[in-house]
């Protein structure tokens, strides 16, 4: 069936190109496709004269089966409106277009069965990596189907692999989240800080959790309450906003779990009247690139994300397996929103 371009001119084909270079149409494909089978000189040479004659261009579906995968890496997350995750996927995709490279964004709103739905879909696509970043679940109901499917798609071809993840049994690049967290709460205590009000995720992410445990372990023998909410500027807001004076007068330091809500709570500080770092110390966890047009400039917890996107595409293009290996460092950054505290 001849397939038709816009403006009515039928798009050339793979029949076409081999039928003018006097070659079978899979020679033609091996060619064109990026088969790893050997075509002689002489016909790749009449191929690729017949296609630049031509102006054929290939087809994405066809190269990735002739293949078994496509220039494609799948980057899978839980919400990209954030900056940490936009953040993410921006060095994701800069380091992939170094190598040749393209990728793709799947948002799953956090929700297990969307991310099987996902996966299946993209099985379909055949990527060259498919990759999850953020926190797994702390229960992760329904895992035993998601990891099926993905160890159906690595025996394909392709490579799944996880940023920070822990719930799934797949080859994993970490940054320390539990490191960098005690590394904090250690540094705060140090500056005088008794009694720390952390705001944890309330969705059950195992990260999260990692972060208010390893805060608590290093602030000690300092107070912390713990409090859950929204994973946002808008949680880390409405904790704060809501809470009444004489509560919140009972801490020194505010630190969530990221810096979206760290800035949340400075919002929700400004209605109380109350002034950073003059009546009440904040603290996050990520230094997403926003914070340089923050006042005060914001403690928080780096995270390297160029070495992370490095890590990943490296070693989707290598294919095997190099296993987790450690975790990338992270590290506390002090600045002017918690000073000495006496």
């Amino acid at each position: 069936m001849n397939e038709t371009a816009r403006g009515g001119r039928r798009r050339v084909t793979l029949y076409d190109v081999a039928r003018l270079a006097g070659v079978s149409q899979p020679t033609a494909s091996r060619v064109l496709n990026g088969s790893d089978r050997q075509v002689s000189s002489a016909n790749r040479e009449r191929v690729l004269r017949a296609a630049r004659e031509l102006a054929y261009v290939p087809n994405a579906s066809a190269q990735a089966f002739v293949r078994g995968s496509s220039k494609m890496i799948a980057f899978v997350v839980g919400r990209i409106d954030g900056t940490y995750f936009s953040s993410m996927a921006a060095a994701l995709m800069r380091e992939a277009r170094s190598a040749g490279y393209w990728v793709s964004i799947a948002v799953t709103d956090r929700q297990p069965e969307r991310e099987l739905r996902v996966v299946r879909e993209l099985r379909a696509q055949r990527p060259r990596a498919i990759v999850f970043a953020g926190s797994g679940f702390i229960d992760p109901t329904g895992n035993e189907v998601l990891a099926d499917e993905l160890s159906g798609y690595e025996r394909a071809g392709g490579k799944v692999l996880l940023i920070s993840r822990t719930d799934l049994p797949f080859e994993r690049i970490s940054f320390d989240n539990r490191a960098g967290a005690e590394g904090l709460g250690q540094a705060l205590a140090g500056l005088g800080y008794q009694r720390a009000l952390v705001l944890g995720s309330e969705t059950p992410l195992l990260g999260m959790l990692h972060r208010v445990e390893g805060f608590s372990d290093g602030f000690a023998p300092g107070t912390v309450e713990v409090r859950q909410t929204a994973l946002s500027w808008e949680g880390g807001r409405d904790v704060v906003e809501r809470m009444p004076p004489e509560q919140l007068s009972r801490f020194d330091l505010v630190v969530g779990v990221t810096d979206e809500m760290a800035l949340g709570v400075m919002a929700a500080l400004r209605v109380h009247g109350r002034r950073v770092p003059d009546d009440i110390a904040v603290a996050g966890f990520n230094d997403i690139r926003t914070l340089r047009d923050v006042s005060p400039p914001l403690t928080t917890v780096h995270v390297p994300l160029d070495l992370v996107a490095e890590a990943v595409v490296r070693r989707a293009i290598a294919g095997h397996e190099e296993g987790s290996g450690p975790p990338i460092p992270t590290h506390p950054v002090l600045r002017e929103s918690t000073p000495p505290h006496h």
